[in-house]
């Protein structure tokens, strides 16, 4: 009997766009499995977790140049009136 070979945990995404596409793939693997795959599953819930905070981070960082940039306008046109 041979054990399924164990994948290797991969770097920590760069990118929103690379850090999303990792979730996805990991949830749609994890969907289409008629089986859970317990010898990765550990491996795929660590990978999913940094691909999520680097998610996350990058939404926070353009919630926060968002805030600040309306905040500015605001500030713009007050002082115009």
């Amino acid at each position: 009997m041979t054990t399924p070979a164990r994948r290797r945990k991969k770097a920590a995404p760069k990118t929103f766009k690379a850090a999303y596409g990792i979730l996805k793939t990991n949830a749609a693997e994890l969907q289409q499995q008629d089986e859970p795959d317990i010898d990765n599953l550990m491996t795929t819930v660590e990978e999913s977790i940094t691909a999520y905070r680097v998610c996350e981070t990058r939404i926070n960082a353009v919630q926060q140049a968002l805030d600040a940039a309306f905040s500015e306008e605001e500030k713009t046109e007050n002082s115009d009136n």
